[in-house]
C-alpha cells in the first residue's frame, strides 16, 4: 500500500513469533510466484526458504496511527498506539470529524477480541470420529475445492452459496463476491448485512432511485428538530447522540418507540406506539399536514412525484383512526405534526425498530414521504436518515457483489455487465443475469435440498437468524459446512465440516463505509495469530486452488482493489474515482461519496440532494404507499405478550462474539438472558425482580431472569437480542420488498422457573 505506516507486519502463518516480516502475501500466491504444486506445510511455516518476497525484520519506533473502529456503523477513528510496530493501547481521534475524540465502551475495548484464548489458529476438518481436527492450508484448500467442485457437478452449479457479512473491509466483500460469482460460477450469495439494512436500502432504492442515505452527522447538530423512529440511539449508536447533545439550537428531540428507552427518557418527546403501528402512525401525520396546508407545494411540484395519489391514500387515515390504532392521542398527533410544521430544519432518523420489520419498507418510506412533502431534504439539518447498523454494512450493500453488482451497478442491465467486465477485463458471461437469492431463500434452499454446500464469513448464523431452531435444522442439512472466522468456537463454526481461521479487524488493511457515506481506512496493527490469515489472503488461496487465478491477477492487495472499485463506480451515485488511495482516505479524515475523478475534496461534511435532484431518470423522488398490514402473530389467550427485541447496553454487539472476549465489556452487562416486564404485569403473574422464569412462544422456550421496569408497556415484554437463545422465540417472517426478517414482534408467555 502506498500510505506509510508505522508498522510492516506479515500475516506470517508461523506457529510462533517469526524471525521475518513480510511486505507481501504471508504465502506462496500465484501472482508473486508459478507453482508446479500444491502448498505444503513446510512452505506455509518457512516461507522464506522459498523466495517467497520477505524481507528482514525492521524495529519500529514506539508511534501512534490511526484507523476506524470494526463494531458499528458510526465509524469512529481510534489514535492506536504501538510499540515496536505492535498494537499495545488505543485512544479516540481528536480529529476526526465523526467522533471528534470520543469513543464508546466497545471502541476503548476494540483491541480486546485479538488476543482471545479461543482464537482460531489453524484450519480444522471434520474427520471421521466426527470432531474437528488441525489440517494444513494445503489440506483445508484441497477439501475446499474438491467437496464443492464434486457437489457442483452432482447437484448442479447452484448448488453451493456463500453467506458473507458487513463485517469485512470493503475489498475483501469485493473479492468474495467477484471470486464466487465469476470464478466459481456460484450464482447465490448474500450476507447478514440482510438482517439489517436490507430495508433501508431497498426504501431508498424505490424512492430516491439509488441507496443514498442522504445525511452527514453534522446535520444531528443543525437540526431544530430531530424525530428518532425505532432507534435508541443513546444506547446503539452512542456517539452519534454525543453528536445531538452538541447540538446548540435547543433542538425538539421527538421518540417514536413502544418502549421508553434511554433514549425516550432524553427526548423532550415520546410517543410510546404499539408495536407495529408506526406504519398507520406516519400516515395519519401525513394527513394532518395535508389536510393543514403544513406541506412546501413548491418543492413537491419540483422535485416530487405521486403527491396526489399519496394525498388520496393518507385521506383514509384520520387522527381519530390512527389514534385508536396507535395509543397516542389526537391531541398528541396534532402536536407531532405541529411541531414538524413548525421547525424550519427537521430530519428522521431510523434503525432496526423500523427496519427489522414485515412492513418495514414502506414504514421507511412513510418517514422519507413526510420529508419531502415538508421540503426536509438537501439541506442542512433536515434529511430522511437511516442509521446503519454493522461496521461496513454500507460497503456490502453497494459492493459484495450479491444483491447488487459491484459499484450500485445492475445485474439485468446489460450496458452494466458489460461496463463492470470491461474494467476487469473479464468476460461479460460470465456475469449473471440476475441478483442473488435473499439470505431467507438461501437457507430455505437448503431446507428443500436445492442447495447442498455453503460457505458462511464473519457471521454467526446459528445464533442470529431468525427462529433458531429451524436454523440448525437447516444447517444440519448441508453436506459440506464451511465457516471462515476468527473463532472455532461460535455456535455457527463448531457446526463446521471445515473451518479456516481468519485474521480480524486490525490484522489486515481496508477501508468500511460508515452511515454517513464515508470511506475510513483500517490498517494491520496487529499480526494474527497462528497459521490465520486475511480474508483477502485465503481468497488468493481460493482462487489459486480452483483454478480462476487468472481472472484475479491484478488484485494484488487491499489497496489495489479499492482503486479497482474506484473505476468501476464511475459515473455511478456512489462514485469514489476521486479517490486516488489509502494516503488520501488517511490524510483527509476519511471521504464521503460521491467523488468524481476530477472533483476537489473541498468540504468533508456533505450531503446528498441539495441541487433537489434524485436518482430517478426523471430527477425527482417518488412517494410510495400501500396499506399496512396485520401484525402477523399477535397475542393469544396462550402467548399473551408481545416480544420486543433490541440492543441492550452500549457494550454488547451482536451475538457477542467479541464483545463477550473483553473481561471490562462483560463486566458491563449481566452474563444471562433476562426479560423486561411492566410492573402490572409481573404483580398479575406473581413474578418479583430477579426470579428465574420460562420464556416461551410457539417455536421454543428459554431461561431468563425477570427485570420488572415501566419502560416496557403492559403487555409487552423486551430482551436484548445478544443472548445466543433469544432466536429461540422469534417468528420467522419478512418484508416482501426486502428480505429483511422481521425480529421485533412474536407473542410469547412467561412463567415462573422456581
Amino acid at each position: 500500500m502506498s500510505i506509510e505506516q508505522p508498522n510492516t507486519l506479515d500475516e506470517s502463518p508461523a506457529t510462533e513469533k517469526p524471525s521475518v516480516l513480510t511486505n507481501k502475501l504471508p504465502i506462496p500466491s500465484p501472482f508473486e510466484r508459478v507453482f508446479d504444486g500444491p502448498l505444503t506445510q513446510e512452505m506455509l511455516l518457512e516461507p522464506s526458504k522459498f523466495g517467497l518476497g520477505l524481507v528482514p525484520q525492521r524495529k519500529q519506533p514506539n508511534a501512534t496511527t490511526s484507523m476506524v473502529c470494526g463494531f458499528c456503523s458510526t465509524g469512529c477513528s481510534l489514535t492506536v498506539h504501538l510499540r515496536d510496530g505492535e498494537a499495545i493501547n488505543l485512544t479516540p481521534n481528536t480529529d476526526y470529524p465523526v467522533n471528534t475524540g470520543m469513543a464508546c465502551p466497545k471502541g476503548w475495548e476494540a483491541l480486546a477480541p485479538l488476543s482471545a484464548s479461543d482464537r482460531g489458529t489453524t484450519p480444522l476438518l471434520r474427520n471421521d470420529q466426527g470432531a474437528l481436527a488441525p489440517v494444513d492450508w494445503s489440506v483445508a484448500m484441497e477439501q475446499f475445492t474438491d467437496r464443492f467442485k464434486a457437489i457442483q457437478k452432482e447437484h448442479g452449479p447452484e448448488s453451493v452459496a456463500f453467506l458473507g457479512t458487513g463485517q469485512m473491509p470493503t475489498e475483501e466483500l469485493a473479492f468474495l463476491g467477484a471470486l464466487t460469482k465469476f470464478g466459481m460460477g456460484i450464482k447465490h450469495g448474500d450476507g447478514n448485512t440482510r438482517q439489517c439494512m436490507a430495508t433501508a436500502a431497498t426504501a431508498y432504492k424505490q424512492s430516491f432511485g439509488f441507496d443514498a442515505p442522504p445525511y452527514t452527522y453534522d446535520d444531528f447538530e443543525q437540526s431544530d428538530v430531530i424525530i428518532l423512529v425505532g432507534s435508541n440511539l443513546c444506547i446503539a449508536h452512542p456517539i452519534m447522540w454525543q453528536r445531538v447533545l452538541a447540538n446548540k439550537n435547543n433542538p425538539e428531540i421527538i421518540v417514536v418507540d413502544p418502549r421508553t428507552t434511554e433514549t425516550a427518557v432524553s427526548a423532550t418527546q415520546h410517543y410510546a406506539i404499539q408495536p407495529k403501528s408506526d406504519l398507520t402512525m406516519f400516515y395519519g401525520i401525513a394527513n394532518i399536514l395535508i389536510n393543514e396546508d403544513w406541506v412546501d407545494h413548491d418543492f413537491i411540484a419540483r422535485n416530487v412525484n405521486h403527491y396526489e395519489e399519496f394525498k388520496q391514500h393518507v385521506a383514509y387515515f384520520t387522527p381519530e383512526r390512527v389514534a385508536e390504532a396507535t395509543g397516542i392521542s389526537v391531541e398528541r398527533l396534532h402536536y407531532l405534526a405541529r411541531t414538524i410544521e413548525k421547525g424550519k430544519r427537521v430530519s428522521f432518523w431510523w434503525t432496526m425498530g423500523v427496519n427489522q420489520s414485515y412492513e418495514g419498507t414502506r414504514t421507511a418510506q412513510a418517514i422519507i414521504n413526510l420529508a419531502l412533502i415538508t421540503g426536509n431534504i438537501g439541506r442542512p439539518g433536515t434529511g430522511a436518515n437511516s442509521i446503519t447498523g454493522q461496521c461496513n454494512a454500507m460497503g456490502s450493500r453497494l459492493y459484495s457483489n450479491t444483491t447488487g453488482l459491484l459499484g450500485g451497478h445492475d445485474f439485468g442491465k446489460p450496458e452494466h455487465r458489460q461496463k463492470v467486465a470491461d474494467v476487469l477485463g473479464i468476460d461479460a458471461a460470465v456475469i449473471p443475469h440476475e441478483a442473488s437469492d435473499s439470505y431467507d431463500q438461501i437457507l430455505e434452499k437448503v431446507l428443500k435440498g436445492e442447495i447442498r454446500g455453503l460457505w458462511i464469513l464473519a457471521t454467526n448464523t446459528a445464533h442470529s437468524w431468525i427462529n433458531q431452531n429451524l436454523c440448525g435444522e437447516i444447517l444440519d442439512r448441508l453436506d459440506f459446512l464451511v465457516v471462515q472466522d476468527m473463532y472455532p468456537t461460535t455456535e455457527t463454526a463448531v457446526l463446521a465440516d471445515l473451518y479456516l481461521p481468519a485474521a480480524g479487524w486490525g490484522e489486515k488493511d481496508g477501508t468500511f463505509i460508515n452511515s454517513e457515506r464515508r470511506l475510513g481506512l483500517i490498517k494491520k496493527v496487529a499480526r494474527a495469530p497462528g497459521q490465520a490469515l486475511s480474508d483477502f489472503s485465503i481468497f488468493q488461496l481460493v482462487a489459486h486452488y480452483w483454478g480462476c487465478a487468472e481472472m484475479f491477477k491484478d488484485w494484488t492487495d487491499p489497496e489495489a482493489v479499492l482503486k479497482i472499485l474506484a473505476k468501476i463506480s464511475a459515473g455511478q451515485p456512489c462514485d469514489i474515482s476521486g479517490i486516488d488511495g489509502y494516503r488520501m482516505l488517511d490524510e483527509s479524515g476519511g471521504v464521503q461519496w460521491p467523488l468524481g475523478a476530477g472533483h476537489e475534496l473541498k468540504d468533508n461534511q456533505r450531503r446528498l440532494f441539495e441541487d433537489g435532484k434524485f436518482y430517478h431518470s426523471d430527477g425527482k423522488a417518488k412517494l410510495l404507499f400501500e396499506a399496512p398490514r396485520k401484525m402477523p402473530e399477535p397475542p393469544t389467550t396462550a402467548y399473551p405478550f408481545t416480544l420486543l427485541t433490541g440492543r441492550g447496553t452500549a457494550s454488547q454487539w451482536h451475538t457477542q462474539t467479541r464483545t463477550d472476549k473483553s473481561s471490562v465489556l462483560r463486566r458491563l452487562y449481566p452474563k444471562d438472558a433476562y426479560v423486561e416486564i411492566n410492573p402490572k404485569d409481573a404483580k398479575q403473574l406473581n413474578l418479583r425482580p430477579h426470579q428465574h422464569v420460562t420464556v416461551s412462544s410457539q417455536r421454543g422456550r428459554v431461561a431468563a431472569r425477570v427485570f420488572v421496569t415501566p419502560t416496557v408497556q403492559k403487555g409487552q415484554v423486551f430482551m436484548p437480542m445478544h443472548y445466543s437463545e433469544i432466536n429461540q422465540l422469534t417468528l420467522a417472517h419478512f418484508d416482501p420488498y426486502s428480505r429483511q426478517p422481521s425480529y421485533k414482534n412474536c407473542s410469547v408467555n412467561i412463567v415462573s422457573a422456581e
